[in-house]
């Protein structure tokens, strides 16, 4: 695990959402369990982000219902990132606020480099060995500004400078809804992907894309369509957060 120098400002890396969801705006049915409804094209189209992306960041309770996380597996992908310079893998960001972590989630036996963010101390009262030496970075605990220590969330801003000091300029969101509130909140999205899957979930309790508090009306975060593609029963879309 190696330490990060928390003192360098950076600018935080292009932050870009990718989500599935069904018609009725679930990311998954109200049991929490891995959304598999996307079709191949979708999938497809996530690797696609996942390829383009320095690293891609996911919520510990998103991990917690696949187990693992998509890394980069076609050729023609493979390919565009070493000809862009970039490592064969993007980094496989964890967000944990609580730091309860199981080592026996495949993720830890995937093929790429995996990062920690949490509120809790890495040497603190959770500490594993298992957990903390499988990760390369820790960012958390005694790396928290010091306004942020008693916090139960995250400075993004913040964190945002460090991932761009490690030479992370683009990033890629997994989910889940909770942790895209709260970059939203903090105004750390620049855009968002949605895929619009032929499917009703329904359910009080199913997760949505953006969980929290929400916003009022008067209040809401702007978005801009840039591009909107209908393949088969899937509507791709593709939004700009407004910064105004």
């Amino acid at each position: 695990m190696k330490p990060v120098n928390t003192h360098l400002p950076h600018a935080r890396p292009y932050t870009t959402v990718v989500l599935a969801m069904s018609a009725d705006g679930k990311i998954a049915d109200r049991q929490r369990q891995a959304a598999r409804f996307g079709s191949e094209i979708d999938r497809l189209h996530l690797e696609q982000q996942i390829g383009a992306a320095d690293a891609v960041l996911l919520g510990a309770g998103t991990l917690r219902a696949y187990g693992t996380s998509l890394g980069v597996q076609d050729p023609s992908l493979l390919s565009q990132r070493q000809d862009r310079g970039q490592s064969p893998q993007p980094v496989q960001i964890l967000c944990s606020r609580s730091g309860q972590i199981d080592p026996h989630w495949r993720f830890f036996q995937q093929a790429f480099p995996r990062w920690l963010i949490t509120c809790q101390d890495p040497l603190g009262w959770w500490w594993d060995p298992a957990i903390c030496n499988a990760f390369e970075r820790v960012l958390g605990g005694q790396n928290l500004p010091q306004e942020r220590k008693s916090d139960a969330d995250i400075s993004w801003q913040w964190i945002g400078g460090l991932l761009g000091q490690q030479g992370i300029r683009s990033l890629a969101v997994l989910g889940g809804g909770t942790l895209v509130a709260s970059l939203l909140a903090q105004q750390a999205i620049d855009e968002l992907h949605l895929t619009l899957c032929p499917l009703l979930l329904g359910g009080e309790s199913a997760p949505t894309p953006v969980e929290g508090m929400g916003w009022l009306q008067s209040t809401a975060i702007r978005l801009e369509l840039l591009q909107v593609e209908t393949i088969g029963h899937e509507v791709f879309l593709r939004y700009k957060v407004s910064s105004s």
